[in-house]
C-alpha cells in the first residue's frame, strides 16, 4: 500500500501519517479554525489495584469544592465509606460527593441502577446524619443509565451456584446483578431510565420479554413479574423529577462557565471488564476509558487522573494475588486495615504493594499523580517488601500477563526496605513523616515514575 493518499473517483485520500496528500486550497484571508479548547475539565479518580484503594476519602477531599461530582460506571457493587462529623455515611450507587451540599451530583448512561438499592441508600444514610439532607435536590440520573432488576440479582446468584458446580469455583461477584443487567444492555434486550419514565404500558411489556427470556434460560428463577411492575410504577414517580438528558447536561457543564468537575472511579483498574484480571472481574469499565463511554464526555475534556493506591494490595474474592500473604503479616494488615468489604462484609485477602501491577494500571490510565492511602498501616513492620518483577520458570516476565494461568504461577521479585516503626496517623504533610516513609513513598514514584 502506499504511503502517500491519491485523490480516488474525486476523492481525497490521506496518507499514513495522518496528513491529507491532497490539500483544498483556501481562498485569500480565509482562515482554517482551530479547534476549541475545553473550556472545563474533569478530574478523575480511580483506583489503581483491586478496589477498596480508599477512593471515597480522596474523592471527599476534592470535592469540598466541587460543583459537580459523577459515577460513570459499575453499580451498587462498588462501596465507599466516608466519615463526615465523626459519622459514617456508606455509598454504593450515590457519588459520595452527595454530602456537599453546594454539589451537583450526576450518575451517567454507564451506571447500571437498582432502583430499590438506590431509595433505600439513600434512606439508610439519612437516618445516620444530615450529611444528605435534601440529596434530591442535588442529584440528577442519565436517561440512558440501563436498570438491574430484581430478577437480574436473582440470576447472578444462580450463575454463580452453576460456576460452583461445574468448575468448583466462582468468580467471587457479589449477586447484586450488576454482570446480568450488562449482559442485558449488550445484548440489547435491556431496559434504561427513560424506558421507565416515558410510556409505561410499552415498559410493561419490553419488561415482561425481558423477564421472560430468563425465565426460559433459567426454569428455577423465581420472579414475581406483577409485583415487581408494580414497585417499577412507584419508582417510577420518585425517579422522573431526577431524570435528565445526561449527553447534554455534561455538554453544558463542560463548555459553560467555569465548573470544577470530579469523575468518582467505582471499582479499579484490575477489576477492568478488558484490562481486569479475566474473568474475575466487574462487568464495566473502570479504567479510564470509561469516563467517557459512561458520561460522554470527549476524550479531550478529561484533565488530572489521579490513581489511588493503597500502601500494600487486597483483593476480595478469588482470583490471583501474586504478592498475597498467607501468615502473620498478612494477619496483620488484615486486622489493623480492617479489610472488610463495605457491600459485602467479606474478609480482603492482603498482601505486599504489587508495583508490576500498579505500573500496568498506570500504563492503561495515564494517572497524572497517585494518591497514597493507609501508609499508617505499615506504622508497626520492621522491613517492608514491595513486589517490582515477575517470575515464570525462573525467567522475568516483562509485561503483566493477560492469561490468569500464568499470573497464578508468578514468582515475584521483591526490594526489602527499612520499616519506621513509628506512629503517622497524625501526620498531615510529606514533610512531617518518618525519613523511612518519605523513602518508601519516593521508592514507588520513581518506579512508577508519577508523582505522589
Amino acid at each position: 500500500m502506499a504511503a502517500d493518499s491519491t485523490m480516488s473517483n474525486g476523492k481525497e485520500t490521506a496518507s499514513l501519517d495522518g496528513e491529507p496528500a491532497f490539500k483544498r486550497p483556501r481562498e485569500s484571508g480565509q482562515s482554517l479554525r482551530a479547534p476549541k479548547e475545553p473550556r472545563n475539565k474533569v478530574t478523575v479518580v480511580l483506583g489503581a489495584q483491586w478496589g477498596d484503594e480508599g477512593k471515597g476519602k480522596v474523592v471527599d477531599l476534592l470535592a469540598m469544592d466541587a460543583d459537580i461530582v459523577c459515577r460513570c460506571q459499575g453499580g451498587n457493587n462498588a462501596g465507599h465509606t466516608v466519615v463526615v462529623d465523626s459519622v459514617e455515611y456508606d455509598f454504593h450507587l450515590l457519588p459520595s460527593g452527595v454530602l456537599n451540599q453546594k454539589a451537583l451530583s450526576f450518575i451517567g448512561n454507564g451506571v447500571v441502577i437498582h432502583l430499590p438499592g438506590l431509595f433505600d441508600e439513600a434512606q439508610k444514610n439519612l437516618q445516620k446524619g444530615k450529611g444528605l439532607q435534601g440529596w434530591e435536590e442535588r442529584l440528577k440520573i442519565s436517561d440512558r443509565a440501563h436498570i438491574v432488576f430484581n430478577f437480574h440479582q436473582a440470576v447472578d446468584g444462580i450463575q454463580e451456584q452453576q460456576r460452583q458446580l461445574q468448575a468448583g469455583k466462582n468468580l467471587g461477584t457479589t449477586k447484586k446483578g450488576i454482570g446480568p443487567a450488562y449482559s442485558s444492555k449488550a445484548a440489547r434486550n435491556g431496559l434504561r431510565v427513560c424506558d421507565l419514565v416515558s410510556n409505561f404500558s410499552a415498559f410493561e411489556e419490553k419488561f415482561r420479554v425481558l423477564a421472560k427470556h430468563f425465565l426460559d434460560m433459567y426454569p428455577s428463577l423465581n420472579v414475581d413479574i406483577d409485583s415487581e411492575l408494580q414497585q417499577l410504577k412507584v419508582y417510577a414517580e420518585k425517579l422522573r423529577p431526577l431524570v435528565t438528558d445526561g449527553v447534554y447536561f455534561m455538554h453544558k457543564a463542560l463548555n459553560g462557565p467555569s465548573k470544577k468537575i470530579l469523575v468518582e472511579g467505582a471499582n479499579a483498574a484490575l477489576l477492568d471488564i478488558d484490562f481486569g484480571t479475566y474473568p474475575f472481574v466487574t462487568s464495566s469499565n473502570c479504567t479510564v476509558g470509561g469516563v467517557c463511554t459512561g458520561l460522554g464526555v470527549p476524550p479531550s475534556y478529561v484533565g488530572q487522573v489521579y490513581g489511588v493506591v493503597k500502601a500494600y494490595t487486597t483483593r476480595v474474592g478469588v482470583g490471583a494475588f501474586p504478592t498475597e500473604l498467607d501468615n502473620d503479616i498478612g494477619s496483620l494488615l488484615q486486622s489493623r486495615g480492617r479489610e472488610f468489604g463495605v457491600t459485602t462484609g467479606r474478609r480482603r485477602r492482603c498482601g505486599w504493594l504489587d508495583l508490576i501491577l500498579v505500573r500496568y494500571a498506570h500504563m492503561v490510565n495515564g494517572f497524572t499523580a497517585i494518591a497514597l492511602t493507609k501508609l499508617d498501616i505499615l506504622d508497626t513492620l520492621s522491613e517492608i517488601k514491595v513486589g517490582v518483577a515477575y517470575f515464570v520458570d525462573s525467567e522475568p516476565l516483562p509485561n503483566f500477563p493477560a492469561n490468569m494461568d500464568v499470573l497464578t504461577h508468578v514468582t515475584v521479585k521483591y526490594e526489602t526496605l527499612p520499616g519506621w516503626c513509628c506512629s503517622t496517623e497524625d501526620v498531615r504533610c510529606f514533610e512531617e513523616l518518618p525519613p523511612q516513609a518519605q523513602k518508601y513513598i519516593r521508592f514507588i514514584e520513581d518506579f512508577l515514575q508519577v508523582p505522589g
